[in-house]
């Protein structure tokens, strides 16, 4: 009997077990039918596929303890390969050689080194004749990639008796670009860090260039790699041949269980909730969208998203990320010359002996249009892996000795390659129209072609003038190869065909940057920013305008600005005009195709000012910011610099290096550039 309650009256009412019970029994129904029920509603029915896949994992996964050792040792792996990428060619790469691997009877695994904990390395010891390969890539100015950056904290904050490496083999092949000053510091530091823990080197250090032909790179260093391989392994057996990852499911769900073009979660793009980010775009509508350029056979074009109601938040020098879509007369063709169905729903699903550490290679169940339209790189130069898998579906002979001939190891091949693919500006479409006697099976294309990448683009405008706006400043990327065709930039011409299109959505979200303005407003900046290196300048300007106009002190904002012609590129002309003429900005412009006048560009106006430069950066403690072109402006500007800190500073070459490293290192100089 339970304890009895009194009533407002004075009466005592008794409790009975039943009515705890029943009273039990209805806070359950109710908790039942407005959460869990509803959360089942939002989700929706599986398609059947989910469950074969789950059960199929559930089976593999079954007593593993998440240590990447113990399964090897489970499944008698050899070579654990650890990739840093940020747009997909490092775990490409990692790919190709565990299939390479693997062809030798090798057991080996890719991994993810955001998802394992690197102490465990020292583990290898247990395994008999182990080797641990690092591909991995080098972002930016020395920055290891977003997935690499515990990798790169482990490096830093391990030492040698912690890491305990002796015993172990390692490898190294490192990404990077010369166009930049930290050239493939990732790779380096990588294989500098696991010698000194104590690990052995198996084979030397790797660098692919992307400035030249980072393929070309990769492709010398793996024909060396694995032959040193075959030497250490003692592999006389011959090579098996391809081996697939996927297989493919074609099956009927519910529209409701199909992706349409998002990146991790089905219906996202129909059922729109903050928070927003690289797993939750938002499908931002375009608000407005027009041309910068007033003439002349070039474009740049301006872009505003709605953010309305989204939580997004910004900051200036912030970029906005864009999920860009494959043309869809292109897609079309492909369909068309595949002759598939484009709109049959299939999946590509793992298969029971797959290396590989993904369950799809992109988002499934979907149609073959959507995964052509949004989840796989059609454009870009198929690599020697697709070619390479593409001979046997040849039935003429000469389409297989063209084939042959370009996916050949040996300098011979990487010329054939270059030709055939570099210089003419071949993408897939082009390598099927070119062999008529291709036909390659749909899903071995989808297995290699590599993931659509998202596309990065400085925010060109400032939250507290646009809070409901991102704005967007981006040249059309149209080119003419040598031999006469046409290419565009996936996602510029993607968003150029959006205007006029009222209505038109664009999946967005913010990825913060490390160009960053000073803490305190009243500290002067100096901007150098040619061309569409002006976007997240004019985010600078707007904030700081902002400021001045609420009364904040404003130190000098510096702008440097280059383009052509004063009256045919000056990205918007009116509006820092209008800022200088308030004293908000000093405008510095350089044009270098005006006619009748000698080519000024902004490094000859950065001499000029040299003195006040100096006098900014030594006396207020300035910063320096460059924006643009990696290959030769940053580069000219950074010589500049260098030149005004010798001659106003007096100081020695060694001496100005040391203040324009200090400068970089107290975060006073920096540089967001592309090559």
């Amino acid at each position: 009997m339970a304890d009895p309650e009194s009533s407002p009256s004075g009466q005592v009412i008794p409790i009975g077990i039943w009515d705890v019970l029943l009273l039990v029994a209805f806070t359950g129904f109710v908790c039942y039918y407005f959460l869990l029920r509803k959360k089942k509603e939002e989700d929706g029915d599986l398609p059947d596929f989910s469950f074969k896949v789950r059960q199929r994992l559930s089976s593999v996964d079954d007593g593993e303890t998440g240590s990447f050792i113990d399964r090897m040792k489970r499944k008698d792996y050899k070579v654990a390969i650890f990739f840093g990428s940020q747009t997909g060619t490092g775990e490409d790469y990692g790919g190709r050689i565990l299939k390479d691997l693997r062809r030798m009877r090798i057991g080996c695994t890719l991994l993810d080194p955001e998802e394992h904990e690197m102490s465990e390395l020292s583990r290898l010891q247990e395994i008999e004749n182990s080797l641990v390969l690092f591909i991995v890539a080098t972002y930016g100015e020395g920055d290891p990639t977003d997935n690499a950056r515990t990798l790169f904290d482990w490096l830093g904050e391990t030492d040698a008796e912690t890491a305990n490496l002796t015993g172990t083999r390692f490898a190294v092949f490192g990404l990077g670009n010369k166009t930049y000053e930290h050239y493939n510091f990732m790779g380096r530091l990588v294989d500098k860090k696991l010698e000194e823990f104590g690990s052995e080197r198996f084979f030397r250090l790797g660098e692919g260039d992307d400035d030249r032909n980072i393929e070309q790179d990769f492709l010398m260093w793996r024909e060396q790699f694995l032959e040193h391989v075959r030497e250490q392994y003692d592999i006389t057996a011959e090579t098996l041949g391809q081996i697939r990852e996927f297989e493919i499911d074609v099956h009927d769900p519910p529209p409701s269980a199909v992706f349409t073009g998002e990146p991790f979660k089905i219906n996202s793009y129909k059922t729109q909730k903050p928070i927003f980010k690289a797993k939750n775009p938002f499908l931002s509508q375009v608000r407005d969208h027009k041309e910068l350029h007033s003439a002349g056979d070039r474009s740049c074009m301006h872009v505003e998203l709605d953010i309305t109601d989204t939580r997004l938040k910004y900051s200036p020098g912030d970029h906005v990320a864009i999920l860009p879509v494959n043309n869809s007369d292109m897609v079309e063709e492909i369909g068309q010359r595949l002759a598939i169905n484009m709109d049959t729903v299939m999946s590509l699903i793992a298969t029971e002996d797959s290396p590989s550490h993904k369950t799809n290679p992109f988002p499934c169940p979907c149609s073959y249009r959507t995964a052509f339209q949004h989840y796989v790189d059609i454009t870009s130069f198929p690599r020697t892996n697709l070619l390479e898998s593409l001979v046997e579906y040849c039935s003429d002979d000469g389409d297989k000795q063209r084939l042959r001939e370009v996916t050949a190891p040996g300098e011979a091949g990487r010329n054939a390659y270059n030709d055939f693919i570099c210089v003419d500006g071949r993408n897939l479409l082009d390598v099927l129209n070119a062999l008529p006697s291709l036909k390659p099976p749909v899903d071995l294309i989808l297995e290699l072609l590599p993931r659509l990448q998202v596309r990065y683009y400085s925010i060109s405008s400032s939250l507290k003038m646009h809070p409901d706006r991102i704005h967007v400043t981006a040249s059309t990327h149209d080119y003419i190869t040598q031999t006469g065709r046409r290419g565009s930039g996936v996602c510029t011409s993607w968003l150029e065909s959006l205007r006029g299109n009222d209505g038109a959505r664009v999946p967005i979200y913010i990825r913060k940057s490390t160009l960053r303005m000073p803490m305190k407003p009243i500290i002067p900046i100096i901007m150098v920013g040619p061309g569409t290196g002006l976007a997240p300048f004019r985010g600078f300007v707007q904030e700081r305008h902002h400021m001045k106009e609420s009364g904040k002190g404003v130190g000098e904002t510096r702008l440097y600005f280059g383009c052509r012609r004063k009256s045919e590129d000056f990205l918007y002309r009116e509006e820092l005009e209008s800022y200088e003429a308030s004293g908000a900005l000093v405008l510095r412009a350089a044009f270098s195709r005006e006619p009748d006048q000698p080519k000024v560009y902004v490094t000859h106006l950065l001499r000029e000012d040299g003195a006040q430069i100096w006098s900014l950066l030594s006396q207020e403690n300035a910063h320096f910011y460059v924006c643009g072109d990696a290959k030769h402006m940053a580069k000219d500007v950074h010589s500049v610099l260098l030149e005004l800190t010798r001659e106003h500073g007096g100081k020695t070459v060694e001496q100005a290096e040391a203040f324009i490293k200090q400068m970089k290192t107290l975060g006073r100089y920096v540089v967001d550039a592309w090559s």
